[in-house]
């Protein structure tokens, strides 16, 4: 997935969720953040952030706030990006063999999947998490309760007794990380959904990205401690 019209600056307030303060070649801007997660951890005023130019010239915000330096590590933050990662990734091959059907955004029960999918007999539904939190090199989902994402697990859990597969994938947003667990801390019903869902026979997929400033493609599988 790449990005165009890539622009460095530094990051120097957040008033609400969906915008920023930045300094941009000496002058402050208001730009969109593509991410309504908290972000606390990365969003530190002085950071380096990683803004993308709209070429809408209707838009209120001319930048989007889509990376984010942490230390020595680049962070992709745009919220939108996972699924087209998934996407991406699914159709080069790396998900499931012979896959013939991707189709996005499929009402089941009471939920909405990220994808549905079909290959062969084989059929089944994905949801697609985005993961920006990381400890000592250790990632975690999510940074906010999120009672939508435990509805997704359990949704998930009932397609698989129903003879579907299943699967939740976590797509983490940098690379070099050691491994992946719920973040119990923030939001224990998820965690217990989660392992409640894997105990069910719903597939726990976890994998990192390489990050530059103008790209980020998923690469690796990422350990798993439930």
């Amino acid at each position: 997935m790449r990005y165009q019209n890539i622009y460095k600056a530094t990051f120097l307030a957040r008033p609400n969720r969906f915008i920023a303060k930045v300094l941009l070649d000496g002058k402050e801007l208001t730009v969109h953040v593509k991410n309504t997660g908290r972000c606390r951890e990365l969003l530190v005023p002085g950071c380096t952030v990683y803004l993308e130019k709209s070429d809408n010239p209707a838009r209120k915000t001319a930048f989007d706030l889509v990376a984010v330096e942490k230390g020595e590590r680049l962070i992709n933050m745009d919220s939108q990006a996972p699924n087209r990662l998934f996407a991406e990734w699914a159709k080069a091959g790396h998900f499931i063999p012979g896959l013939t059907l991707l189709r996005p955004e499929t009402t089941w029960g009471r939920s909405r999947f990220d994808f549905y999918w079909e290959a062969g007999e084989r059929k089944g539904f994905v949801e697609v998490k985005g993961c920006t939190l990381e400890e000592d090199n250790w990632t975690y989902f999510p940074d906010a309760p999120t009672e939508r994402g435990v509805k997704h697990l359990e949704e998930l859990l009932l397609a698989r007794q129903e003879g579907y597969e299943a699967a939740v994938c976590f797509v983490i947003q940098m690379a070099g990380v050691d491994g992946f667990s719920p973040n119990d801390r923030t939001h224990p019903a998820f965690g217990e959904a989660l392992r409640k869902a894997a105990a069910g026979g719903v597939a726990v997929l976890v994998y990192q990205c390489e990050v530059i400033p103008g790209e980020v493609y998923i690469t690796t599988k990422v350990p798993v401690r439930l």
